[in-house]
């Protein structure tokens, strides 16, 4: 079919003015609809392209009408001025901040007594409940505390400012400004956390304390280490040789961790004190060869170090420190603190002929001493399967340390708080009473604070202490 021979049939196709050939019914057809929202959207339908060219000519143009100014979309219908009237999508403005609920207060409502003469079931109706929403109470939760204690605040920022200068070769040696970490195990709560100092802060210098939280073995008989280094103010690389200290500690007691456990379990003191005077001392053996391999004397690449063992058996509450160094070892008891920090030998129990422990590797004792005991009841074990390290290239003795060795094994109680920590902790808990009595005002509850919390309650600054601060908390269930 050509347009020749029906010139009629686009419109006769297409014009929705003709009447349609199919049976009538009624006007709910997909077609009135989309008609329907065409005329209410868009207005009425243009003629179609057939009716134009058979109807009457088209009229002149209209002369176009003066712009209208432009309404704001907020004004009118909610849209963009660059969007479309006819169609698509809408803007919605944001709504307002939602208004916080004020804070109810619980109502207690007592029931009144029955009058006289009513029925013995009159009270129980005088007391309708109240609704759920009465009882309804917004409680905020306060942020960690940091500040500081005395009568004036110290001198410098309470937050780092200059970082630590960075060399080309040595990027693996930079020591980051905080340090944080904690545990659950048995019947205690670990926290522990290392922060740079004031005075190291402002001069950007490298924190000095080293912190190593480990755990060796699993179940019952794992051991958990936290290892506490601090090195010589003075030194340039105090910070490298407390890292050495905590790090080779703690991969010689991984090596004995399993003797260990049983020693600490079974109550066994005299082997723990001699085994582990023995790997100290070893560690610091590795310190002085250190230093000779960097030309250093031995007291230039040095540091403190302070250790605490921790079984993971919750039947076991029997907690190991050692170390040699100065900080401290404080328990928060019944709401007071109490210096636990083991008393040091005389200086006659130090000199002499050479101490097991502090020179040259001990003999290899015979069968017989391995068995026998001391006075005290605690036996000579010294072997606890560990291979003898390569002694440093010495024609003499090794000497030993400056301090000599520290060790206390107590057992804990439910409620302990202890706290064993660095220099930098140690000096302002012992002068600054007010400090002492904030802790134990914060670690009253026998929960353990957060990680956020911990780190800034050993964040309170004294005027006058501005080294590294470095603390481990352990809270007994």
């Amino acid at each position: 079919m050509t347009q020749q021979g029906d010139s009629n049939w686009w419109d006769k196709l297409y014009d929705e003015s003709a009447p349609d050939t199919a049976p009538a019914v009624s006007g709910d057809t997909l077609d009135d609809h989309f008609a329907a929202a065409t005329r209410a959207t868009t207005g009425p339908p243009d003629p179609s392209p057939g009716q134009v060219l058979a109807s009457t000519p088209p009229a002149p143009p209209t002369p176009p009408a003066p712009p209208t100014p432009p309404v704001p979309a907020e004004v009118t219908d909610g849209r963009a001025p660059w969007e479309s009237r006819a169609a698509g999508p809408r803007t919605f403005p944001s709504p307002p901040p939602p208004v916080p609920p004020p804070v109810a207060t619980p109502t207690v409502h007592v029931p009144l007594p029955p009058p006289p003469g009513a029925a013995p079931d009159a009270a129980e109706q005088g007391a309708e409940p109240e609704t759920e929403a009465d009882l309804t109470v917004e409680v905020s939760v306060p942020r960690p505390r940091t500040g500081f204690v005395g009568s004036r605040p110290p001198t410098y920022e309470p937050e780092p400012t200059a970082l630590p200068v960075a060399r080309p070769g040595e990027l693996g040696e930079l020591v980051p400004d905080t340090v944080l970490d904690g545990a659950r195990y048995g019947a205690c709560t670990v926290r522990a956390a290392s922060v740079r100092g004031d005075s190291a802060r402002y001069r950007g210098e490298p924190r000095r304390d080293a912190l190593l939280t480990a755990r060796f073995g699993h179940d019952e008989t794992a051991l958990v280490l936290v290892a506490v280094a601090a090195g010589s103010r003075a030194a340039e690389d105090a910070h490298l040789a407390a890292a050495d200290a905590c790090r080779w500690i703690a991969e010689a007691v991984c090596r004995s961790h399993a003797r260990l456990s049983e020693d600490i379990r079974t109550g066994r003191r005299g082997d723990l004190k001699s085994g582990l005077h023995r790997l100290t001392d070893r560690t610091y053996g590795k310190l002085r060869a250190r230093a000779a391999d960097r030309g250093l004397a031995a007291d230039e690449y040095t540091a403190t170090l302070r250790c605490l063992l921790v079984p993971a058996d919750p039947a076991c509450r029997t907690r190991v420190f050692f170390g040699i160094g100065g900080g401290g070892l404080f328990r928060l008891r019944d709401g007071a603190w109490q210096d636990i920090e083991p008393l040091l030998p005389e200086p006659a129990a130090v000199t002499g002929a050479p101490v097991v422990g502090f020179g040259s590797p001990p003999p290899s004792p015979p069968a017989e001493a391995v068995a026998s005991e001391t006075e005290e009841g605690d036996r000579l074990t010294m072997d606890l399967g560990i291979t003898t390290a390569p002694a440093p290239l010495v024609e003499e003795p090794v000497p030993p340390p400056a301090e000599p060795f520290r060790f206390r094994a107590s057992v804990a109680r439910p409620g302990d708080t202890l706290l064993l920590a660095s220099p930098g902790l140690a000096e302002p808990m012992r002068g600054e009473p007010e400090l002492a009595r904030e802790l134990a005002a914060r670690w009253a509850d026998a929960e353990a604070p957060g990680l956020a919390a911990f780190l800034a309650d050993t964040q309170l600054r004294v005027t006058g202490y501005a080294d590294d601060r470095t603390g481990v908390g352990v809270w007994e269930a």
